[in-house]
């Protein structure tokens, strides 16, 4: 059948050069330059709360009950109110504002009304606080950035992990359950009404592409998290480098519905800020891609129609079940949709076939997917591949601004990043900052990549995997950590979702299985009532896994390809060991660490290893 033609959409038309060093690298760069930018963001939150004073900037919401809404014209009083508070409170650069809360329209207005008048924020996993324990990191944390308050939505949920973090007397603002027994506490509504002086504008105009608007912190999988420091010039020519791209943004402002958490640089820097730059509306979903979570994602689809819409390969796997069920579902998502983009970990082929069909099936055309490559340090969006696909991993080409140096290691490419959007490096961490740079000033993302085009850097390139996740065999030979994963996982046709690759320093690759426990309940008439131990033990299930690792071996093309025993993860990996994050990405290195038992058992033959049937 021949596909149906895209959805008309409005994109960058970019024009890609390059060089070929003697030495082997290759610079790519856009021959189009980068248009002007404001020296703040929240430049542009005053233009639209005078131009577009009524329009929603942000809504929120409890299960499906009514949106509470917040207008340009709203956000700005707010902010203003806000910046006078954390001013008359000593806060500063070297007292910055700890934000310790799920996404929320005030955890939006306490960020932007620090960053109104120069005082930095830092949005913490909340995971920090109610998943771990013993909240080492938050000590670590306040130790790097000394902060001056910390905010969080529920006084009851973070009284005490503030108080064993930042210290008892540690100034706490709170939206509701307001402890009245602590000291130096702070209700958001009284905050809300402090009046603004001409102090909050000469901070404002104090405010310069220079000047520090938060601090982001890595997941901290191998030690302490890092302050990456975030600039006003970063997230503003990053967000010129987002509307070049999706250009339809300048006649027609986004609308988008994002559960992503906004202590990560994807939704917290991105999709936040592209709202705000472009006078469109944020819908908070308070839904996740957990079996748990995921009717409030629905209920909210339902609701609001996008016209761009971001999220990770398991949320975009949740979503096609659900449309394939319910039509009032796929028509509310894709009926003003221009473009959605997958990012987090790579998108299995069969999900990605099913969304342009859906797509197809709802509007007649096809939606375009894509996806891009960039990280915290870099804001992030640096490459993007715009151009029709015909199946997922094409991270694109430079974004305006953007020079690329591709560094030849091992037979592939090593990526390294130069432009405006670049961080200038970590808060108080010399040391460190000096080792991500090479002599040239380009930042090592620490991400290898491979043509997609022999030759033709104009044509994107293919993630090659993570130059510090990668590793040899016993027999010296290569493995590409990272397109291996994304294979085994289309190939597993979604019975996993993810794999942690093994083999290092051993004779053949193993993988430990990330299951899909939907998808695995599904392949037996009582699969709803097993218990998940009994479910991963099952005979019909091993023999379905095994099938479907068989099939992966007969695809593959060497020992460097081919994974030969695999074992289900029966545990959750655990996000305060550094094995997860909150966005769901898994960090490969640190489930080897923390599970070498399971690493070491599936070498030995122990009964829960899985190996292809033999065949006659």
């Amino acid at each position: 059948m021949t596909p149906r033609p895209l959805r008309d959409v409005k994109i960058w038309s970019p024009v890609v050069r390059w060089e070929n060093r003697p030495n082997g690298e290759i610079i790519v760069w856009r021959e189009d330059p980068l248009g002007p930018y404001p020296d703040k963001i929240n430049e542009r939150l005053l233009h639209w709360a005078e131009v577009a004073p009524d329009r929603v900037w942000m809504a929120d919401r409890n299960d499906t009950g009514p949106w509470r809404k917040v207008t340009y014209a709203e956000a700005l009083r707010h902010v203003r109110a806000i910046g006078q508070f954390l001013l008359d409170h000593g806060l500063s650069l070297e007292k910055p504002l700890i934000i310790l809360s799920e996404n929320s329209i005030e955890h939006a207005l306490m960020a932007l009304g620090a960053q109104h008048v120069g005082i930095p924020s830092a949005a913490l996993a909340p995971a920090y606080a109610t998943v771990s324990t013993d909240y080492s990191k938050l000590r670590d944390i306040a130790g790097q950035i000394t902060p001056g308050m910390v905010f969080a939505d529920d006084g009851a949920v973070f009284r005490q992990p503030v108080d064993a973090g930042f210290g008892p007397g540690m100034a706490f603002a709170t939206a509701r359950n307001v402890p009245g027994d602590r000291a130096n506490v702070f209700d958001f509504e009284h905050i809300l009404a402090t009046e603004p002086t001409a102090e909050v504008d000469r901070a404002f105009d104090a405010t310069g592409p220079d000047t520090i608007a938060k601090f982001l912190f890595t997941s901290g999988t191998t030690g302490s998290p890092k302050a990456v420091i975030q600039t006003q010039r970063m997230l503003c020519s990053n967000q010129e480098m987002i509307v070049d791209c999706y250009s339809y943004f300048r006649e027609e402002p986004p609308v988008v519905v994002d559960w992503a958490p906004w202590n990560h640089t994807a939704s917290g820097n991105k999709v936040f800020n592209l709202t705000i730059y472009n006078g469109g509306s944020y819908y908070i979903d308070r839904g996740k891609p957990t079996p748990a979570l995921f009717g409030q994602t629905i209920a909210n689809l339902k609701d609001v129609s996008p016209t761009w819409a971001f999220n990770v390969p398991a949320g975009f796997e949740m979503l096609v079940n659900a449309m394939r069920e319910d039509e009032d579902l796929r028509t509310s998502f894709f009926r003003n949709l221009k473009l959605m983009m997958y990012a987090g970990a790579g998108l299995a082929q069969h999900t990605w076939d099913a969304l342009i069909d859906l797509s197809e099936q709802a509007t007649g055309h096809r939606i375009l997917m894509t996806t891009g490559l960039g990280s915290t340090e870099t804001a992030p969006f640096s490459l993007y591949c715009t151009d029709p696909q015909d199946r997922p991993g094409n991270v694109g080409i430079p974004a305006q601004g953007v020079t690329v140096k591709l560094v030849p290691v091992e037979g592939k490419y090593e990526l390294r990043l130069k432009g405006p959007n670049i961080t200038p490096g970590y808060w108080r961490n010399e040391k460190l900052t000096a080792e991500a740079f090479d002599e040239e000033g380009f930042y090592r993302i620490g991400d290898a990549v491979k043509f997609a085009v022999d030759g033709d850097p104009s044509k994107g390139f293919y993630f090659d995997g993570r130059t510090a996740e990668n590793f040899k065999l016993r027999t010296g030979t290569w493995v590409a950590v990272g397109d291996l994963r994304a294979r085994i996982v289309n190939q597993f046709s979604g019975l996993i979702r993810d794999a942690v690759i093994t083999g290092e320093n051993e004779a053949e690759l193993g993988a430990l299985l990330v299951p899909a426990i939907p998808a695995l309940r599904a392949l037996l008439p009582e699969g709803q009532r097993l218990p998940e131990a009994e479910l991963y033990a099952h005979p019909a299930v091993r023999a379905a896994l095994a099938e479907k690792l068989a099939a992966h071996q007969a695809q593959a093309t060497g020992s460097a390809s081919r994974i030969k025993r695999v074992m289900i993860l029966a545990e959750p990996l655990r996000f305060e060991k550094g094995e997860v994050t909150d966005k769901g990405s898994i960090n490969q290195r640190a489930v080897l660490r923390n599970h070498n038992d399971l690493v070491r058992a599936l070498y030995a033959g122990d009964p829960r290893a899985i190996t292809a049937p033999k065949r006659s």
